[in-house]
């Protein structure tokens, strides 16, 4: 590996690696990332997302009005919904230094208004609470605080559980599994999703609405990324053809509960895992095929990535690189972060031959690496 003779283009490689080196994936990979101050996030980013989550009144309801009351009123639940929505959607665009800036006061008080209201009002305000820790584990995974990711996922789960709202409780067991792969833990991701179905498939009858099968069929998704990064091709291959089901089912593209769940979706994860599972060719094959222009930003770029990884793997590099060119223009935030798009410019930069690439050093250069 330190002669650049491994190329770390799998992550059941590099978990392999860290697993013998007795170091975390974020050790190998160089996680997590500096997040640059923007007009968009403000100057109180990952830090204050860590102050929310370490908060001590979290950690039992006795100590909830120990500083007072200096926080002064939570938000309605109808804002608080809102700005929760603000904050997902704009993930879905890849502005993490938004969500990374906005996320510590949206949890903030989406914690306040879950401890204020009333019996009635429980049930809902539990959910949002749910969704606001998924959407701090969503941008956190990107930026690699994986621990800062596990908590929130722990006590989103949590609060979903006190929803009873099947949407919102499957929407966070994807969510663990979603921390879970940041971490490494892939064969106790596929565990969670085939447990997690087990608990959902009593709900998905026939007056099962566009939501649930979506959180229920995205949660196939994440299982079988975790599957073939698990090195499980069966598990992988059952997986998806549950998703398949479901988005038949669902019939059309489409983003309930933010999942971007439907056909396509499911195409671009066929992709993922056959680059999972080292079947290389049919990843280039299927790459060009998927048109994932009518998804959300994250989701095209995500498919970009992909594409990109496939042809370096086919010794396509100049192909590779106006891949993740095109990804970069239309996200510049979640192609510098994401630990593959970083680990593909670093392996070129090692293998490259011949005259300097300007565009390569450029890039480079924009994503922090020389």
């Amino acid at each position: 590996m330190e002669n650049h003779k491994i190329e770390l283009d799998r992550l059941s490689v590099i978990r392999r690696l860290a697993d013998a080196l007795d170091v975390s994936i974020g050790d190998l990979v160089a996680e997590p990332t500096l997040l640059d101050w923007t007009a968009d996030s403000g100057t109180r980013t990952v830090p204050a997302l860590r102050s929310v989550l370490m908060d001590y009144r979290q950690v039992s309801p006795l100590l909830a009005g120990a500083s007072g009351n200096g926080d002064g009123e939570p938000p309605s639940l109808d804002d608080l919904h809102r700005d929760i929505g603000e904050v997902f959607d704009a993930y879905q665009d890849s502005r993490y230094g938004y969500v990374t800036g906005r996320a510590p006061m949206v949890l903030s008080d989406a914690v306040r208004a879950a401890s204020a209201v009333d019996h009635a009002d429980r049930g809902r305000a539990q959910g949002l609470l749910a969704l606001a820790y998924q959407a701090a584990v969503a941008v956190l995974t990107k930026l690699g605080e994986t621990d800062l990711a596990w908590i929130a996922s722990e006590r989103g789960l949590a609060a979903a559980q006190q929803a009873d709202n099947p949407v919102v409780l499957g929407s966070l067991f994807r969510s663990v599994t979603h921390a879970l792969h940041a971490t490494g833990r892939f064969q106790a991701g596929v565990e969670l999703t085939a447990a997690a179905a087990g608990v959902l498939s009593p709900h998905m009858g026939s007056r099962a609405d566009d939501a649930l099968v979506s959180v229920y069929g995205s949660l196939f998704l994440t299982g079988a990324i975790a599957a073939s990064r698990a090195e499980d091709r069966q598990t992988t291959t059952a997986f998806l053809a549950e998703a398949q089901d479901s988005a038949t089912r669902l019939g059309r593209d489409a983003n309930a509960m933010w999942t971007a769940f439907g056909p396509t979706n499911v195409a671009i994860h066929r992709m993922t895992t056959a680059m999972e599972l080292g079947d290389v060719q049919v990843a280039v094959d299927l790459g060009p095929r998927v048109d994932a222009s009518g998804l959300p930003v994250e989701r095209q770029v995500r498919h970009a990535i992909e594409t990109a990884r496939a042809y370096t793997a086919r010794n396509r590099r100049d192909d590779a690189l106006q891949a993740l060119l095109d990804a970069e223009r239309l996200a510049p935030e979640q192609v510098k972060h994401h630990a593959i798009s970083r680990q593909l410019v670093l392996s070129w930069l090692r293998n490259h031959r011949g005259p300097r690439s300007v565009p390569l050093d450029q890039l480079a250069r924009r994503l922090h690496l020389v």
